[in-house]
């Protein structure tokens, strides 16, 4: 929807899109996938290695959606990659398919820079000055900023992740960067490194950003000199990781903020709540509804095709594979995930009876 459009749809008082039949969480997962319900531990490794290679077997030949190309570097990613990961809170990794294949965070980088700057200046600093509330519209929305009376929209659409940034410790964009790809590599538990060409892509093609970055200063809403933070930004969604590396990082969501691969804590358990807090609610930009209703996860998205999704207490999971459907989001990497979901007993939403009822009534 264009910008035009949805200021019609504001003046007439219909601003909030609504469910989206089309996603493709919607869909059904295989007919003999036995749902399981939520315990306080993953199943044991034999189970969950040949869950991720069904999930991968079932979703293997699916062709549906369109490789991003609005940043031209993204539109050289092979389609057919498709990679399943997991890591359990104790440390246990597995993978299948292109797993260890690198491609660039982008969006999905937003949870774990909103975490370290929450980590930094407390939660409610940080919900006072960025917001927390999703928009109900798409990630790249300036008219989220502007319908918004005090400015705020949330650190998971690009408006508030810019804002996030500017917010990180330091004096200098340079200082702002180290402080927060360093966070970032303890998420991950290795160094990250850019992936200069996407870098180049991204600021040749970056005129939004920077505008949507100096409307919100106008609005108070900026920490930071709008173009510096904006690219510090555009930088930090260059980061090359693997579907293994956003499992890890989902992981240390999922374990309080200790990274279960290198033991080293990373945030406090209170912003690991705050951040899944957020992702539920906003991890799918307009379609986060839709997520939780069909999978009862926190996740994040990416229009390199990553998604990284998270069971509390139990561990992370991320899968990667560059189509995606028309809001942004990795088509086999939804369907993926809502079986592992539903297989591995993660939704948070799904209970049965402590006593099953007495059936004579």
């Amino acid at each position: 929807m264009t910008d035009e459009a949805l200021e019609t749809k504001v003046r007439s008082g219909g601003v909030r899109p609504g469910s989206n039949p089309g996603m493709r969480a919607h869909d059904s997962t295989p007919g003999d996938t036995k749902t399981e319900v939520s315990t306080g531990d993953l199943p044991d490794l034999e189970t969950v290695q040949g869950v991720v290679a069904l999930a991968h077997r079932t979703y293997l030949d699916v062709h549906d959606g369109q490789v991003a190309d609005y940043i031209p570097a993204l539109a050289e990613a092979p389609p057919d990659l498709f990679g399943i990961a997991i890591v359990g809170v104790r440390g246990r990794a597995g993978g299948i398919g292109d797993s260890t294949h690198p491609f660039t965070i982008q969006s999905v980088v937003k949870p774990f820079l909103f975490a370290l700057v929450c980590e930094a200046l407390g939660h409610r600093a940080v919900r006072e000055r960025l917001g927390v509330n999703a928009t109900g519209l798409p990630f790249d929305s300036v008219m989220a900023v502007e319908i918004a009376a005090d400015g705020l929209t949330n650190p998971l659409v690009n408006s508030g992740a810019i804002a996030a940034t500017s917010l990180a410790p330091g004096e200098t964009a340079e200082q702002k960067w180290e402080f927060l790809v360093e966070g970032l590599s303890r998420f991950a538990g290795r160094a990250l490194e850019v992936d200069q060409v996407v870098v180049d892509s991204e600021r040749a093609t970056n005129g939004r950003n920077e505008a949507m970055a100096r409307l919100m200063a106008g609005h108070g809403r900026l920490y930071f000199d709008p173009d510096e933070a904006t690219d510090v930004y555009t930088r930090l969604c260059s980061l090359k990781v693997t579907a293994v590396d956003l499992a890890t990082m989902g992981a240390t969501l999922a374990d309080g903020g200790v990274n279960p691969v290198t033991l080293r804590r990373v945030v406090s358990p209170d912003t690991c709540r705050r951040t899944l807090a957020v992702m539920l609610t906003a991890g799918l930009y307009e379609l986060s509804g839709d997520w939780l209703y069909e999978i009862g996860l926190p996740a994040k998205s990416g229009v390199s095709g990553g998604i990284v999704t998270v069971a509390p207490g139990k561990g992370g999971l991320a899968t990667f594979s560059p189509p995606l459907d028309a809001a942004g989001n990795s088509v086999r990497g939804q369907l993926a995930t809502k079986l592992l979901s539903e297989a591995l007993g993660l939704d948070l939403l799904v209970s049965r009876p402590f006593e099953e009822p007495d059936p004579a009534g």
